[in-house]
């Protein structure tokens, strides 16, 4: 790098720092996400491919983080809530339960030690915090019927892979697809607070959605419209819904109904091609009251044949994962827009999601 180089890139640093200093936002310096931008690959992705825009993963997410991580007064926030049999609990899996074994010996040893188990049926993988695999839904050619079990030998899962490639029988693992396919994802996260810019500073309602509009208003009430939303950023949309978490879930209200995405602010999120999209809701999809009863209409702007749009076109049209359940309460009101996060679901092999411990590590600001 020439010497002049050298003494801009420097500048940049040490007026982001003092930025950040004054409250104002800890943004990359523009030369790195210059930089960064150009070590980023972009699809098409090779032949076979299985982790979506993950392949965005890199040195160049990596140089994006690492400045974060450097940074001072820089801290780790959690994204995740403690796991726990009173916890919220999804209606859509098999219930969380894990049980404890009393403490155990070994003869002839002075050691004794615990653990514990999953109860029979237990579904950790869709419960809690948690993270959904490019192979967790596919596309119908047609509306399903009422008819138990449904036909879904015509699915058609992200790529291209048919059910037969993807689960050819009811009690196989993902052979495409599973969460096990995933990378690390250590990449730049960037947080939008539509509590606080798009809904009055007060928790949004349910069925209420995000728009682009949103998005966009957001970028630039939180002094991020020039740095905007780059390839390989993971985007953590905090509604406020996550004040309904409670544990133990007294109110059972919190998986019941929630705000979520607009169908077309996904599409444009797509567009920017970002690796990964979390919410502090169950469903990332908007859900009115009344909806998981079928006596409420889908989200506004979601195809009649598709109330799940959100998940349908991440997940199936563009291969990015889903954070689902994100504590973002606490980093959403400390003003930490720009992070670095780590993100990395367990391997297990064929399975549709993951629970995970997400962290984002960066400096408060307003």
């Amino acid at each position: 790098m020439r010497i002049v180089d050298r003494c801009c890139a420097r500048i940049l640093i040490l007026v982001a720092l003092a930025g950040a200093a004054d409250g104002a936002v800890a943004a990359e310096p523009p030369e790195l996400l210059r930089r960064s931008a150009a070590q980023v690959p972009a699809p098409p992705w090779p032949a076979g491919d299985e982790q979506g825009m993950a392949n965005a993963i890199g040195p160049g997410t990596w140089s994006r983080c690492a400045w974060h991580l450097g940074q001072p007064g820089a801290r780790a926030y959690e994204l995740s809530y403690v796991r726990s049999n009173t916890m919220p609990k999804s209606p859509f899996s098999a219930p969380y339960v894990t049980e404890y074994r009393p403490s155990a010996t070994m003869p002839g040893a002075r050691h004794a030690f615990n653990g514990e188990h999953f109860g029979a049926g237990a579904e950790p993988a869709q419960q809690g915090t948690q993270f959904d695999a490019i192979g967790h839904f596919a596309s119908l050619p047609s509306p399903a019927g009422s008819k138990s079990p449904a036909d879904t030998s015509g699915a058609i899962y992200y790529g291209g892979y048919t059910q037969a490639q993807v689960k050819p029988t009811p009690d196989s693992p993902l052979k495409k697809l599973g969460v096990e396919k995933a990378p690390p994802l250590v990449t730049t996260a960037i947080l939008l607070d539509a509590k606080r810019h798009a809904n009055g500073g007060r928790p949004m309602q349910a069925g209420q959605v995000v728009t682009r509009a949103n998005i966009d208003a957001m970028l630039e009430a939180q002094g991020l419209r020039d740095r905007g939303i780059l390839p390989g950023d993971v985007v953590l949309i905090r509604t406020g819904w996550g004040e309904h978490w409670q544990d133990p879930d007294r109110e059972q209200i919190y998986y019941t109904r929630a705000p979520g995405l607009a169908y077309e602010a996904a599409q444009y999120l797509g567009e920017r091609r970002i690796v990964a999209l979390g919410l502090d809701t169950p469903f990332i999809d908007a859900m009115a009251e009344g909806f998981l009863a079928g006596k409420a209409a889908p989200a506004p702007g979601a195809p009649a044949d598709l109330p799940l749009a959100v998940h349908h076109h991440m997940l199936t049209q563009m291969g990015i994962h889903h954070l689902e359940n994100v504590r973002l309460g606490e980093i959403a009101d400390a003003g930490v827009w720009t992070s670095c996060a780590m993100i990395l679901p367990l391997r297990d092999n064929g399975a549709a999601g993951s629970p995970i411990r997400p962290v984002a590590i960066g400096i408060a600001g307003q």
